[in-house]
């Protein structure tokens, strides 16, 4: 493949993955506007968000196991089209509660972006060309919390909060050309004929009976469930509480988010020197340490901002050190299912922050340390798991010779 080639593929496939956190990264602006628009308290507006990370979850585990039996692009033809539709309902929403089912269904189609990528690198590459590619892919993928929130901000500005749904109906239309155009399909016909419905339950029985791999796929939702609180909460926080533009608040967004990938750049010099294992402990424990901090000021009384938003891009630099590098060490025994078991890794965590986010929902007040209460728990829940898992008697994979 040439070099222009296989900057195209990733570029192609980052902006599929996108498309689905784009779509949540850039209503979080407009949350509040939608709650006052449909006459929805808190709760019922962080619903609409709730229901969208539940099915974009739920649908990876779907859209695995058919794209082995059909190929890639009939169900990313299927998922974009069928979140463009939702998108248009999502734009035309008349209450709360219609736009909640139409985000869980928004959710279902964008969940083909989230998975099938990781499939066609593989199909494409492996080895040190199929790293170099998911590089790129996740480097296109990591714009998408940077640069949504500010996008939203300035559609909402222009068009109000509907405005948001019909641009990420143009994206969906967008990645439906640019799967015709220039995706080819990756698995052909013969490689389709072991693939069966009883293999893929088959796989995701033997991965669901692994301690050790569900121990490290929980480490990385809990630490994600903070970030997940922070995604449901920190616009009403911001915004309402402390009186923030929705394009200052997409500032503050932008440049947390940075921190995790620019942290998470780290790991690979990090790891190499000192073992998987002990960055993924560290990280947990330092991480767990700051958002008990957090938590003991807010409880305790305080009120500012810019400690909120100091301690928690400290926080989420270090959920840039123990998120990837839990999914390669949930990954290193199950080479050979390894798409089922990203899959059902997705899935699991895409979950467990849908439950969290669901549960702080039900104390929020706008305030920030119902947020920060949730934040704080999934942190320290995340060390617990670290030290049941990880407990040293086993040789840090990576370890330096």
């Amino acid at each position: 493949m040439t070099s222009s080639r296989f900057f195209k593929i990733a570029l192609v496939l980052g902006l599929l993955s996108a498309i689905g956190p784009f779509a949540i990264d850039m209503y979080l602006p407009a949350l509040p506007e939608i709650g006052s628009s449909l006459q929805a308290g808190i709760g019922p507006a962080q619903m609409s968000l709730t229901a969208f990370f539940i099915s974009l979850g739920v649908g990876q585990l779907l859209y695995g196991p058919v794209s082995d039996m059909v190929g890639r692009k009939p169900p990313l033809y299927f998922g974009l089209g069928l979140f463009a539709l939702a998108s248009i309902g999502c734009a035309l929403a008349t209450s709360i509660e219609m736009l909640i089912a139409l985000r869980f269904v928004q959710g279902l189609g964008a969940a083909a972006g989230m998975a099938i990528p990781r499939a066609v690198v593989r199909d494409l590459h492996t080895g040190t060309d199929a790293a170099r590619l998911m590089s790129l892919l996740m480097l296109v993928f990591s714009v998408s919390p940077i640069l949504a929130p500010l996008a939203g901000s300035a559609v909402i500005a222009f068009t109000g909060w509907r405005g948001v749904f019909w641009s990420v109906t143009l994206a969906a239309v967008v990645g439906l050309a640019t799967i015709a155009m220039v995706l080819k399909e990756t698995r052909p016909a013969e490689e389709r004929v072991e693939s069966s419905l009883g293999s893929a339950l088959a796989a995701y029985g033997v991965l669901l009976r692994d301690t050790h791999y569900l121990g490290l796929v929980f480490i990385g939702a809990f630490a994600m469930a903070g970030f997940f609180t922070y995604l449901a909460n920190s616009s009403f926080v911001m915004i309402d509480h402390y009186g923030l533009s929705p394009v200052m608040y997409s500032v503050a967004f932008g440049v947390n988010a940075a921190a995790f990938f620019a942290a998470a750049q780290l790991n690979g010099p990090l790891c190499e020197r000192f073992g998987i294992e002990r960055v993924v402990k560290t990280g947990v424990a330092a991480c767990g340490a700051v958002m008990l901090a957090m938590f003991a000021y807010f409880a305790g009384g305080g009120d500012r901002l810019a400690v909120l938003i100091v301690l928690y891009f400290i926080a989420s630099g270090l959920m840039g050190l123990v998120i990837p590098t839990t999914s390669v060490l949930a990954l290193e025994k199950h080479g050979a299912i390894a798409g089922t078991a990203s899959a059902l890794l997705g899935t699991l965590q895409m979950l467990t922050g849908a439950v969290v986010m669901a549960v702080v929902g039900l104390f929020t007040d706008g305030r920030p340390l119902p947020m920060v209460t949730g934040m704080a728990g999934g942190a320290l829940i995340a060390v617990a798991l670290t030290w049941l898992t990880l407990d040293g008697r086993r040789q840090p994979v990576g370890q330096a010779g």
